[in-house]
């Protein structure tokens, strides 16, 4: 199986890289984003560590069993070869009703049919008020063109 855009990535190639991860990541849809993963990937999600798609669906739907309304914007850091970094945002809500951002990073390591193999993921969470929320577009699904990026809300 292949996931193009593959390795070696161009500044366009790693950008559209991390929005089709964006895209599938504001599906919440656990099957459909393990299948851009190798079926051996590891990965460190905060303090979890673990390896696998059937892992990876898992967490997923664990995940989004506790993050209502989540919606995410990936935002491309750097790039080389095989690995690229993004920053990120997402905004979501708990069973209570208290809204979070979370902030954080991501370091990806692609396989030569571009699956990510590697993912490492350091995320921090804040609580904010509703009236705060920066993400507003009809969720699950992948970000209008016209809700701005990372780049142009900056952290």
């Amino acid at each position: 199986m292949s996931r193009p855009p593959l390795p070696p990535f161009t500044r366009e190639t790693a950008a559209q890289k991390a929005r089709m991860a964006e895209d599938a990541w504001n599906s919440r849809d656990p099957v459909r984003v393990s299948l851009a993963y190798t079926e051996d990937s590891r990965w460190r999600n905060r303090s979890e560590f673990f390896q696998g798609r059937e892992a990876i669906v898992e967490f997923l739907t664990r995940k989004w069993a506790k993050e209502h309304d989540y919606r995410l914007i990936k935002d491309l850091w750097a790039f080389d070869q095989n690995r690229i970094a993004v920053r990120f945002q997402y905004e979501w809500h708990d069973d209570a009703g208290q809204w979070h951002r979370s902030y954080g990073n991501e370091q990806w390591e692609f396989d030569e049919h571009g699956l990510m193999r590697r993912r490492e993921a350091s995320i921090n969470d804040i609580t904010i008020k509703e009236s705060e929320r920066r993400f507003h577009w009809p969720a699950p699904g992948p970000r209008p063109a016209d809700v701005a990026g990372l780049s142009e809300n900056p952290l």
